[in-house]
C-alpha cells in the first residue's frame, strides 16, 4: 500500500501552504498523468490520523535515519522527514518521480532512490549518512512483506526498529503467540531477531480505493542478544520441518529426526511427539536443536 494521501498541510514555500485533499492529490497526480498501478499495491490512504499515529508510535527523533519503502505520493514522508533526521525513500514506480518533486519541494532532509527495494545495495547506500537509530517504515503490500524483511535480515542491515503496514491476516501471522492458529515457522523465525507487536489496526475504509481486507501496523524491535543454538542451520531446518504438514504432530513432520532426542527435550516440559509444532516456544526449539546436534 504504498501511495499514502492524507488531508494535512504541505509547506510549498516560507509563509505559504497548500492543503492536501484526496479530491486534489488526485487532481494532480492526473496532471502529472499518473495512474494508480495494481501491481504495485497503490492505495490511498485518506485519514491524517493514521500518519500521525504511524509517526507518534514509532518514536523518531532528531537522530533517527529512517527508511521508507514506497513513499508513493510523499504524505507520509513528509511527516517522517518532521520528525526524523533524514529519511531515505526506496520507490519502484518512476513515474512518481514528478509527484514526488512537488511534494517535497520544501524538505531538504530526503533523498529518493528510484529503484526496487530488493534489488538495492541498501548496505552501501547508508554509507553516506551518520545516525544513531536506523529505522524501516512502509505500508506494504502482503505479497512483497516477507521478501523484504528477509532482505533486511539476510542482508544484516542494522535497524533498530521496522515499523509496517501491512494486511492485517499477514500482520497476525507475524505476532502470532504459541498455540494460536496464526503461529507458523515464519513467526518463530522473525521472533529469533526481534521482538513482535501490534502498534494499531487500520480499517479498509480509510483508504481509497478501498481494499477487501482490514491492515494492521507491526512494530519489530531488534533484540539486543542473538539466538543462542549450537547449528543455526540445524535450528532453521527444525522449525521448517516441524511446521511442513501443520495438521501433523511432531512425530510426523519429524520422522527423519532421531525421535529419542526430540521426545527427552519435550518431556522436560510435559509435553510429547503427538504435539504439534505450533506449540512450541521458540526457546523450545532452541533446546531441541541444541540437543540434536549436527544430523548426520
Amino acid at each position: 500500500m504504498g501511495l499514502v494521501i492524507p488531508s494535512f498541510f504541505l509547506y510549498n514555500n516560507i509563509g505559504d501552504f497548500m492543503e492536501y485533499s484526496p479530491k486534489k492529490m488526485q487532481d494532480k497526480l492526473e496532471q502529472n498523468n499518473f495512474k494508480l498501478k495494481k501491481k504495485f499495491g497503490q492505495n490511498f490512504i485518506v485519514d491524517e490520523n493514521i500518519i500521525n499515529n504511524i509517526v507518534d508510535k514509532s518514536r523518531i527523533d532528531k537522530d533517527t535515519l529512517v527508511i521508507e519503502i514506497g513513499p508513493g505520493a510523499g504524505s507520509l514522508t513528509y511527516k517522517l522527514a518532521l520528525s526524523a533526521n533524514q529519511v531515505l525513500c526506496y520507490e519502484i514506480d518512476t513515474t512518481l518521480k514528478d509527484v514526488l518533486e512537488s511534494n517535497l519541494s520544501s524538505i531538504h532532509n530526503v533523498d529518493i532512490i528510484y529503484k526496487d527495494f530488493l534489488e538495492a545495495d541498501v548496505l552501501k547506500d547508508l554509507k553516506q549518512y551518520h545516525y544513531e537509530k536506523l529505522y524501516v517504515i512502509a505500508n506494504l503490500p502482503y505479497y512483497i512483506t516477507t521478501p523484504i524483511i528477509m532482505k533486511i535480515i539476510s542482508d544484516k542491515i542494522p535497524v533498530d526498529k521496522i515499523v509496517v503496514m501491512v494486511q492485517k491476516e499477514v500482520g497476525d501471522r507475524f505476532k502470532a503467540k504459541p498455540g494460536s492458529k496464526d503461529y507458523n515457522s515464519l513467526t518463530v523465525f522473525l521472533n529469533c531477531y526481534f521482538e513482535i507487536s501490534k502498534l494499531m489496526d487500520v480499517s479498509r475504509n480509510v483508504f481509497l480505493p478501498k481494499p477487501n481486507v482490514d491492515s494492521i501496523i507491526v512494530e519489530f524491535k531488534k533484540k539486543e542478544k542473538e539466538i543462542c543454538v549450537k547449528d543455526k542451520d540445524l535450528f532453521f531446518k527444525l522449525v521448517r520441518d516441524s511446521f511442513v504438514q501443520k495438521r501433523k504432530n511432531l512425530r510426523n513432520n519429524l520422522k527423519n529426526y532421531p525421535l529419542e532426542k526430540v521426545e527427552r527435550v519435550l518431556s522436560r516440559h510435559q509435553m510429547d511427539l503427538n504435539v504439534r509444532a505450533e506449540a512450541l516456544s521458540l526457546e523450545l526449539f532452541i533446546e531441541i536443536a541444541n540437543e540434536l546436534g549436527e544430523l548426520s
